[in-house]
């Protein structure tokens, strides 16, 4: 059998066809090199530049370290999720702008792990941060914020993010004042608002007459806690006005930012009662948190006034 040889026409459509072939191989390489090189030059986007600290370290394994520590030994009979919480903590704050945070983007987390306070046991407090923490680690039987999941997770921690990035932005945070609706901000205010809202029975507050203004609208308990307290649980609130142990005697009861809050109170139709009393240490930064020598201090001023109304240690 004599082979035909191909038509001219033919060896130019397949030279054509093979050329055409080459050249856009060479243009898919072309700009896929020039892609890879512009991502190169392209320096990654700038994170925002706060003037607070930036997200804690290992903030994950802080968070669930401190959920599963509480529902298994703080307070072993709640049932909590705590991968869940965590996620949802995450979700709420996570790519957004930090000062753009909203109550709706915390609203699934304080559903998931808000729980209920017995009544009698809720401790209000302000700038009385660590006297009020000594406190209910001896006498036992009040609960602060920070005693609940809620505070005891997010306690001293700090969190934020970027809209520019999926990961934490761990160079810097909003500080607490330098725009309102921070991802902390925001936090500590619905957790404050839950907290005040489960209470019942009579509430005690913590408040220090060593300042020159004991109370002020401006704090989370001025602010946010004492508006949500419901009048048709609490019956009374009772006031107590610290100051530091080597200070004279003085009615801060009688201070006029006092006065303010007992009209705030009595005009939610809530019974006010407020009590002096100089015989504990507002600074004792110097005591280790368990140490017999504070527990004796808070054993001495317990002492030195009738306190019919709670347990002794």
């Amino acid at each position: 059998m004599v082979r035909e040889d191909s038509s001219p026409w033919s060896q130019k459509c397949r030279c054509f066809m093979l050329g055409l072939v080459v050249i856009l191989m060479l243009g898919i390489v072309v700009i896929f090199v020039t892609v890879i090189f512009a991502r190169r030059r392209d320096p990654p986007a700038e994170l925002p530049q706060w003037k607070g600290g930036g997200t804690t370290h290992n903030l994950k394994e802080i968070i669930l370290g401190r959920c599963f520590t509480y529902i298994r030994m703080v307070n072993p009979g709640l049932r909590k999720d705590c991968l869940k919480i965590w996620e949802t903590f995450e979700n709420a704050f996570i790519s957004k702008n930090p000062c753009n945070i909203t109550e709706q983007d915390y609203q699934p987390l304080m559903e998931l792990a808000a729980h209920p306070i017995l009544c009698n046991k809720t401790l209000l407090w302000s700038k009385t941060n660590e006297l009020a923490h000594q406190y209910t680690k001896v006498q036992g039987s009040l609960l602060t914020l920070e005693d609940t999941l809620l505070g005891y997770m997010a306690d001293k921690v700090t969190w934020c993010g970027s809209p520019s990035s999926t990961e934490m932005n761990y160079q810097s945070c909003p500080r607490w004042n330098e725009c309102t609706n921070n991802s902390n901000t925001i936090y500590w205010k619905m957790a404050s608002k839950i907290f005040a809202e489960a209470a019942c029975g009579v509430v005690y507050v913590m408040l220090n007459g060593s300042i020159s203004q004991p109370f002020r609208n401006s704090s989370i308990f001025g602010s946010v806690e004492i508006h949500h307290l419901n009048p048709e649980k609490v019956p009374l609130v009772k006031i107590w006005v610290m100051h530091n142990i080597e200070e004279q005697s003085s009615d801060s009861c009688s201070d006029s930012s006092i006065k303010d809050l007992k009209s705030i109170i009595e005009g939610r139709n809530i019974a006010f009662s407020c009590e002096n009393d100089h015989r504990m240490l507002l600074k004792s930064g110097n005591i280790a948190p368990k140490s017999p020598v504070r527990k004796s201090i808070i054993l001495e001023w317990m002492s030195k006034r009738s306190w019919k109304e709670l347990p002794r240690i």
